[in-house]
């Protein structure tokens, strides 16, 4: 039931942490993945990666935020899989720590760019091929941030809230077209991108013991619901957030 056998997948961010953990999960229920990233060698790695399993994949080196960057790993992955089923739309960036209003413009629009316009243009680009093919599926990586303001994270928790709103936005535009629009909101997941929160041993300590399930989250923890909202299993579920965070949510969250 989970299976993603003729399935065409691309994957933001797909070099590294969570986006390489669900690249790898798709291609083993048997999806083509395209694995997207900016620099070129990190993405070749995971492609090759899938392709030593025996899993077909393609590395494209893309900015997202650019709208032509965009336009051509659509292009690429339509020439090489024929199509587009699922879009993973994982690439993020949090340039600034610290109090909102002590960032800059330049900090403020690459986030925004990064995390949110990106999401926007691939979706954009990669429906019409979904509707080609009878539906497709969107995964939007939000954050806890996105849902509670984080210590330190504004921008980013604004990005994250406006992904949430695209999420909800696209679930009732793309309903009649079969597309499934759906987000998960990791909390503390231990990749580069949150090394600022546990890094630190004091406070990552601090967060696990404040988390119910008493651990900091793995990439492997966010595979399940990113698989399951691929798969033919979520065909009624549209316009939700899976809160992925071990319980700190029930908490307050960070901070």
């Amino acid at each position: 039931m989970f299976s993603l056998t003729d399935k065409v997948a691309v994957v933001t961010g797909g070099s590294r942490g969570i986006g390489r953990a669900i690249a790898l999960a798709y291609s083993q229920a048997g999806a083509a993945v395209v694995v997207a990233s900016r620099k070129a060698e990190g993405v070749e790695a995971v492609a090759a990666e899938i392709r030593q399993a025996g899993g077909r994949a393609l590395a494209v080196a893309a900015h997202v935020g650019q709208e032509e960057a965009v336009a051509a790993l659509v292009a690429r992955t339509v020439e090489a899989f024929g199509g587009i089923d699922i879009v993973v739309n994982n690439a993020g960036t949090n340039p600034h720590f610290g109090p909102l209003l002590t960032a800059s413009a330049s900090q403020w629009d690459k986030i925004q760019e990064v995390n949110l316009r990106g999401a926007f243009l691939l979706s954009q680009q990669a429906v019409p091929h979904m509707r080609t093919r009878g539906g497709g599926k969107i995964l939007n990586v939000a954050s806890l941030a996105g849902l509670r303001p984080s210590p330190g994270m504004g921008i980013y928790s604004v990005s994250k809230a406006g992904l949430i709103m695209l999420t909800q936005v696209l679930a009732r535009e793309l309903g009649p077209d079969n597309i499934q629009v759906n987000a998960i909101a990791p909390g503390v997941i231990k990749t580069r991108l949150s090394s600022a929160l546990w890094e630190e041993p004091s406070l990552a300590e601090g967060l696990a013991a404040g988390t119910p399930l008493g651990r900091l989250g793995e990439v492997e923890d966010v595979v399940g619901a990113a698989l399951y909202l691929a798969s033919p299993l979520s065909d009624y579920v549209t316009g939700e957030v899976i809160v992925i965070d071990g319980g700190l949510s029930l908490m307050g969250g960070i901070g």
